[in-house]
């Protein structure tokens, strides 16, 4: 496949050498980030592939500070839309699997939010039991039936053979955009739903839904936008800027993350500050990989136990970055990530029961 013949390339950016678009190039790097726009939201209701330009968004996010950001950051330009929204699927797979053989990070921008279908497909021939997270103040589980949509993507991700499923978390859900069984559903099978108020003015308590996430999805629908015309389908209610930004922070944070995508985002907005979040939000993201590439390989784990009903828990954290774990295995991968309040809780006898059932 040559990208060539499915991409077109950025347009050049004058930019100051403080600023991130002087570390932007237009190549994959070997475990480095890799930005891909889309255009097509025939995911939609009436949804259209029409060329749209993100001009406004490269602008304002090339134009961001690159602090001491070493990772490097590919622009890879703008996928061009396959003749039918199966075939952009089709396409986005192919060029999402050159960055994983890369071991490169990408972040789509843009496209409907069925285009999560296409990147958790991609990620499945590399790896397998991902763990995903997913925010979207929507659940929809409607009948598969033919073609993909965004009524229809996370039936067939969740109730696919093929595609095991190690972990999925819903964040942000908001109980009067839901049908009642959709929700129930996911909690008689234990996934983790969780409600945007308990998102609200703190990452903290929702922090250990994203530590260990290999797919991050976010629908901009979920997100109050500054303008209102932020996203596709803006709600009333959502994520406000900031806390989406911290969210995004959180994503990059993630110790094993390997693809994202922010989809139902509205390229045509006519206010500027949109087109600033949507940088801002890929900033932040950035920002969090650079950290978390810059973390050392050996953890120091300081270990609390704690009686529950005459059985001792053991409880862990990091000493290098102040997280915590439930567990008592020597190995990290093997503990549970979770929040203060959580340990604060257990302190007070009573356990959440995602720590029991996870044990499993």
């Amino acid at each position: 496949m040559n990208i060539e013949d499915i991409i077109i390339p950025a347009g050049k950016i004058e930019t100051e050498k403080w600023q991130l678009g002087n570390l932007i190039s237009g190549d994959i790097s070997e475990g480095g980030i890799v930005l891909i726009f889309c255009s097509d939201y025939r995911g939609l209701a009436g949804g259209e592939a029409e060329i749209h330009s993100f001009r406004k968004v490269r602008r304002a996010l090339y134009t961001l500070s690159r602090l001491d950001f070493e990772v490097p950051v590919c622009d890879l330009g703008d996928l061009i839309s396959g003749r039918s929204h199966e075939d952009t699927h089709f396409i986005l797979q192919e060029l999402l699997s050159l960055c994983h053989e890369k071991k490169a990070v990408p972040i789509v921008i843009g496209g409907s939010c069925d285009l999560s279908f296409a990147l958790f497909t991609a990620l499945n021939h590399y790896h397998k039991q991902i763990s995903y997270t997913n925010i979207s103040g929507v659940i929809s589980l409607a009948d598969q039936g033919e073609g993909i949509n965004e009524k229809n993507y996370l039936a067939k991700i969740l109730g696919s053979r093929d595609f095991p499923l190690r972990d999925y978390h819903h964040m942000a859900y908001q109980k009067h955009l839901n049908e009642l069984d959709s929700v129930k559903l996911m909690k008689d099978v234990e996934f983790d739903v969780i409600r945007l108020a308990e998102m609200m003015g703190s990452t903290e308590n929702t922090e250990p839904f994203f530590r260990r996430a290999d797919l991050v999805t976010v629908n901009c629908d979920s997100i109050e936008g500054p303008s209102g015309d932020f996203s596709v389908n803006p709600q009333v209610n959502g994520l406000n800027r900031r806390e989406i930004c911290a969210y995004m922070k959180e994503v990059g944070l993630s110790e094993n993350l390997k693809s994202v995508g922010l989809f139902n985002f509205n390229p045509n907005s006519d206010s500027l500050v949109d087109h600033q979040l949507m940088a801002q939000m890929v900033w932040h993201i950035i920002e969090g990989i650079n950290i978390q590439k810059s973390h050392p390989r050996e953890r120091r784990m300081e270990t609390f136990y704690v009686p529950v009903d005459d059985v001792h828990f053991a409880f862990k954290r990091d000493s290098f970055t102040g997280l915590w774990y439930f567990g008592d295995d020597d190995e990290l991968k093997n503990l549970i990530p979770c929040s203060p309040a959580e340990y604060a809780q257990a302190k007070k006898g009573s356990l959440p029961a995602r720590f029991m059932r996870d044990r499993d």
